[in-house]
């Protein structure tokens, strides 16, 4: 579908921050994008203090950008991309100004292609409280499974016909890290066979030993901080076991039961920024784009913020190497037409010839929509099983939680269980796939864009 690049994400709120339950870089160098048009109205946004994003206008040298530094104000801190022959930089207010005041004057200069806040997110969940046997993986189920729940994925009827994933298909979670030596998903996770673990950058992709992927948050290479005392990563352990908790070990399964996840954590004790999102994005289009990996999806639980001409143009360029944009529509109960949430209100048809963002709802085990799901007719695209689900958790253990970011990693899951029958199919079949196979469902009618929900069956 086309949609507007307006509105917005997730149910579960906190600003750039995962999308998920109740309660709890060197990037590549592409094409420029035109800016999108005028930012549309959104809810209200956190942004980092005293910081700007700043992408110069194309032909500003070092002199030129020292020049301005000088003159109005701000000091870079970090080249993000290269947009065009231009720099991207996440800069620093020097002269006591606010954000929204330097961002306007930026704008007035001549001297920048856009300015913005560096906003702030969070991710979209919340916590209840447990697996397959019992009754509580219900958004796994099928009509004909045992147990049986039509409203879940119907990922048991796919693995039913032998469908159960493969380890060639790649996804990539930018989220909170995850406990990727989780008995549930130690199985799945990535090991990095381009840069061994020896202190050099082997690949020379700008990441120290980036062997599970890398943590953007605290600019290292240790992308869980759990400890056995499972403190932290606890919403992106939850998103990881949903796509691909791995099968007959006696804890949860994901939909996929073979599957390759890399983790690009952005979002750290108090939420993520749209600068370290942009990096983790334009990682995993680099993975792609220089290694070769069939990273098909990356899974996306978290919104806040404003709209983000920068984050949009990673997301293109991510969409331009055939990734897909799987994102939390937001857990604030909203009409995501009315008001935007990003960043599950992207649309990259403009710029990319085909819509890489899809835009999830939560869905209950009886097939209502969740009363704090966000919604629209136009902006949001499916429901998938967002209520009471179960999943892995630190330390080696497993929880309940609630939000658009438990919904969102079933379609990501989806898209992965797809592109392992479908080798060769571009982002854009998936997308279609996804839409087009979807359940009518009576309180989606009206409330996203295919009216229905997430049916994995054929897959």
């Amino acid at each position: 579908m086309t949609r507007t690049p307006l509105f917005g994400l997730l149910t579960l709120g906190i600003l750039l921050a995962s999308c998920g339950s109740t309660p709890s870089a060197t990037a590549p160098t592409p094409e420029a994008s035109a800016p999108q048009t005028p930012a549309p109205v959104t809810a209200a946004g956190e942004y980092v203090p005293g910081e700007v994003i700043v992408q110069l206008a194309g032909g500003l040298g070092a002199q030129g950008l020292t020049a301005l530094e000088a003159r109005l104000g701000v000091q870079s801190l970090e080249q993000l991309a290269v947009v065009d022959g231009a720099a991207l930089l996440r800069t620093r207010v020097t002269d006591g100004q606010s954000v929204p005041g330097k961002v306007a004057q930026l704008q007035a200069s001549g001297a920048v292609r856009f300015a913005e806040p560096n906003w702030i997110y969070q991710h979209q969940a919340t916590t209840n409280d447990a697996q397959f046997t019992n009754g509580t993986l219900w958004g796994m189920y099928g009509d004909a499974s045992t147990p049986a729940n039509g409203y879940g994925s119907q990922a048991a009827e796919a693995w039913a016909r032998g469908s159960v994933g493969s380890d060639s298909v790649y996804v990539g979670i930018i989220d909170e890290g995850y406990q990727f030596d989780h008995p549930d998903l130690r199985g799945n996770a990535w090991l990095n066979p381009f840069d061994p673990v020896d202190g050099r950058d082997n690949d020379g992709n700008g990441y120290i030993d980036d062997s599970r992927g890398w943590d953007f948050a605290n600019a290292d290479n240790t992308v869980y901080d759990g400890g056995t005392r499972g403190s932290l990563d606890a919403h992106g352990t939850h998103v990881a076991g949903t796509i691909g908790g791995t099968a007959s070990d006696g804890g949860v399964v994901g939909v996929n039961h073979n599957v390759t996840m890399i983790s690009g954590k952005f979002l750290g004790r108090r939420g993520g920024s749209s600068a370290d999102a942009i990096k983790a994005v334009d990682y995993f289009t680099d993975l792609k784009t220089r290694h070769g990996l069939n990273i098909v999806a990356t899974n996306n639980s978290w919104g806040g913020g404003g709209y983000s001409q920068a984050l949009y143009e990673a997301i293109v360029r991510g969409a331009k190497a055939n990734i897909l944009f799987i994102a939390a529509a937001g857990n604030s109960g909203t009409d995501n037409d009315a008001t935007a949430s990003y960043p599950s209100n992207y649309d990259t048809t403009k710029d990319a010839g085909y819509d890489a963002v899809i835009a999830v709802a939560a869905i209950d085990k009886a097939g209502a929509l969740a009363s704090f799901s966000q919604y629209g007719k136009t902006q949001v695209d499916l429901g998938a099983p967002g209520v009471a689900i179960s999943s892995s958790v630190p330390y080696n253990s497993y929880a309940s939680y609630n939000g658009t970011s438990m919904a969102t990693p079933h379609v990501t899951g989806g898209a992965a269980l797809y592109a392992s029958t479908h080798p060769g199919a571009t982002a854009a079949q998936i997308r279609q796939a996804l839409l087009g196979s979807v359940i009518a469902t009576p309180s989606l009618n009206g409330k996203a864009f295919t009216g229905g929900r997430l049916n994995v069956s054929g897959f």
